[in-house]
């Protein structure tokens, strides 16, 4: 059966992938960001709001079950990353990382739950930075982690009705932006936009998982850096 999605962030290489791989299941794709994302062929609209308002996540909502006669799922993919050490960070970076992704995580979660039926299902993209320190990123970080605390939150509070809340948590995804450096992902390469979308499909139907957190970082999680960083140790564990 078709199911109605919204999907919040849809113009970034994760959320174009996630609404890729809903389409390709037959199911119908409402997406929102900042500039409209217009052009992609997997949504069955695109809109340019500014969710992390109250009136801007009532909106996609409403639309949404405007357009789509339900909503079924909501993905959570809108995100900020304004790279600054602690104490050269602005109260402008500050207030920009935590608004454009926190806010825009609680409030189309608090207008969905509004409209989600039983058997409904939330899914949040976090990160690893949320439990793993990286220099540079303290209202990122801070964020995602307040992101993870809300699906466990949503996931207790709505469990009686029927709504899952889960999240994944992806470690460094491929683009030109960043540096292909491989160092500390035991499966040898950082992720592709497709890995998430794909835990995320999992997670959207997944009917007895609730308030989970699932990595999606190539073991990235799970490895000691001094595996990585020694030099004895690093040639033991990639050696043929």
């Amino acid at each position: 059966m078709s199911r109605s999605v919204l999907l919040i962030g849809s113009s970034s290489p994760i959320g174009q992938a996630i609404a890729a791989g809903f389409a390709e299941a037959g199911d119908r794709v409402v997406g929102i960001s900042l500039d409209g994302t217009a052009d992609d062929p997997h949504l069955v609209e695109a809109l340019a709001l500014d969710v992390s308002t109250e009136e801007g996540a009532d909106a996609a909502v409403s639309r949404t079950v405007e357009r789509l006669g339900s909503l079924d799922v909501l993905v959570l993919a809108a995100s900020v990353m304004a790279p600054a050490p602690a104490h050269a960070a602005t109260a402008d970076d500050w207030h920009r990382g935590i608004t454009n992704t926190l806010y825009t995580a609680f409030f189309p979660a608090r207008a969905a739950l509004a409209v989600l039926p039983r058997g409904g299902s939330i899914v949040a993209v976090s990160s690893v930075n949320a439990t793993l320190a990286a220099p540079w990123l303290p209202a990122y970080s801070a964020a995602k982690s307040g992101v993870e605390g809300l699906v466990r939150q949503l996931a207790l509070e709505y469990g009686p009705r029927g709504i899952r809340v889960n999240a994944v948590a992806p470690g460094i995804i491929d683009n030109d932006d960043l540096p292909k450096v491989t160092e500390g992902y035991p499966l040898g390469r950082v992720g592709r936009p497709g890995d998430v979308a794909g835990a995320v499909f999992y997670l959207a139907a997944a009917p007895f998982v609730t308030g989970v957190v699932l990595p999606v970082d190539g073991g990235l999680s799970i490895a000691s850096p001094a595996a990585f960083l020694r030099p004895d140790l690093r040639s033991k564990l990639l050696r043929d």
